[in-house]
Order: C-alpha cells, then structure tokens, then sequence
C-alpha cells in the first residue's frame, strides 16, 4: 500500500518522521511505499543566482527520505509548485495513494495558521483517507502527541454513508487497533425536527460486535449536544490516540457543509484525526 507524505521540511514534519513507532503503526496500517511531497510557492525562484533554496530542499528531502528508508519503505521524493492541497490531492490521484499524511502542530487560536491554511484544504478538498498527525511542543523540543497512531480509536458516526465508509478504516487499522470508542451525538436540532436516531444504541453495538470479533475491545457511548462538542468532551474522557471521522464531499457546495464538524474537530482535536472522504463520483 501507498501513502502520500505532505512535508513542508520543518523540524515539526521531522519530528514526525523520526518516530519510530509512528512508522511502525503506519507499516501495521499495510503502507509499505511513501511518496514525499514538499510544494513550493511559484513565486520562488529556485534557479536565481546565489539562492539556495533548492539546494536546501534538496537536502532536506534527502534527509527525510534516508531515515523513512532506513526503516524499511520504498521512497519517492517529489519537489512541486503550485497550491499545496491540490498538488498533494493531484500527487495522491497520479499514484493511486491509499492514504494521505499531514503534519499540525498545535490547538490553540494562535497556532491555527497551518491547520487553517493547507490541513484545512486538505480535509476540505481529499481524493484519500487523511491522516492528520498531532505534533506538539514538548519539555525537550517537538513531540509527536500520540506515536501509536491506531492504537485507541474514537470512531464518531451519524450512520450515513458517509460514516459507514470511515468504519471500513478499521480493516485497514486492525493489527494496531488495541482499543475503540463508538459513539453517536444526537445533536438537538435533529430531536427538535423528529430525526433522531431511536435505535442508536443497538446499531452502535452491532457495530462493535464486528469490531470484537477482530479482537478489539470495544465501547459504545450515546450522547445528547453538539456534535462536534461531544466528539472533543468524549476525547478528554477516552483519550484516542486518534479520532476516526468521515467527511461530507469536495464539490463547491458541499466543501461549506464540512467545517460544521470534521474541519472543526481537526482543528480542535488534541488527537490525530483520520478522515475519510466519501466514494468519488466519477
């Protein structure tokens, strides 16, 4: 399997990749071949004499490439201009990528740059499952937030289909899933308007019952609110490694109806997200 690594070559994306049970969680995943992208603005001129920009990209690719194939991946390196979300989501299409790789640092208002700027492109616009990956400042430097990526999973549904396709995830993610939470929110606007789902409950624990039976202890939790404050107040109680959502389509249209919940929880999550985009319609 193949996956699409974003890196702008900061210290941060480093950090990320230097995580040895990162890679480890990423080869149980099934991803055996990495693609490195870095996308530069097209205002910079690589070629301009006394610039060393591409030298330094260079290198740095180099750099992140030796360590990914010391580890045991097949390696491409890819240096691109243009916008980053959709020369990454052209990258991913062009190799038929199963997984795309993005590194965030930080939750706060003031560290939402990057999660607003290409991470929330990339959530918007996806052709592949999106893994983004939690990097934070630690007492030593940068840290990793969860290096077992798949290890607790929080899955949140609203039983579309949607939702249903993000729960396959779990086939893919089994032989590092130790532990999953299921849950659904009944947001009150829905309970006002007569859709709320009366048989949550039994449709959650039939959903675990298949996890179970993948050796994966699994708890179902309901809960009344907004969804995406409950996916956040779930994730203090359960502590994810990640959170598993599933995103609502890229058209124009569509793109606005996502940052009522999966753009939020990207930027708000203390956890890695997974989120996986509905079918393409060809």
């Amino acid at each position: 399997m193949r996956a699409v690594y974003a890196t702008d070559l900061s210290s941060a994306i480093d950090t990320a990749i230097e995580s040895r049970i990162c890679l480890e969680c990423l080869g149980r995943y099934g991803i055996d071949e990495i693609d490195l992208i870095t996308v530069t603005s097209p205002n910079v001129t690589t070629g301009m004499p006394g610039s060393d920009v591409g030298e330094r990209t260079r290198k740095g690719l180099n750099r992140q490439r030796e360590h990914l194939e010391a580890e045991g991946f097949t390696v491409n390196t890819h240096v691109v201009r243009g916008t980053p979300h959709r020369r990454i989501n052209g990258l991913a299409e062009q190799v038929n990528a199963d997984l795309l790789i993005a590194g965030s640092r930080g939750q706060s208002p003031l560290k939402q740059r990057f999660v607003g700027g290409t991470i929330k492109n990339l959530a918007r616009t996806a052709v592949r499952p999106l893994l983004v990956q939690r990097i934070v400042d630690g007492e030593n430097g940068l840290e990793v937030a969860n290096r077992h990526l798949f290890q607790r999973m929080l899955y949140a549904t609203d039983f579309s289909e949607n939702a249903e396709r993000a729960f396959e995830q779990f086939h893919r993610t089994k032989k590092a899933t130790q532990e999953a939470t299921l849950l659904h929110v009944q947001p009150p606007e829905r309970r006002s308007s007569g859709e709320v789902v009366e048989d949550a409950e039994q449709r959650l624990e039939a959903l675990a019952d298949q996890l179970r039976e993948m050796g994966i202890e699994t708890e179902t939790i309901v809960r009344d609110g907004a969804a995406v404050d409950e996916i956040l107040a779930t994730e203090r109680e359960v502590d994810p490694t990640s959170v598993l959502i599933g995103g609502r389509g890229r058209s124009r249209l569509r793109r606005l109806l996502l940052g009522s919940t999966s753009e939020d929880v990207i930027a708000r999550a203390e956890s890695n997200v997974l989120l996986v985009p509905p079918a393409r319609v060809r």
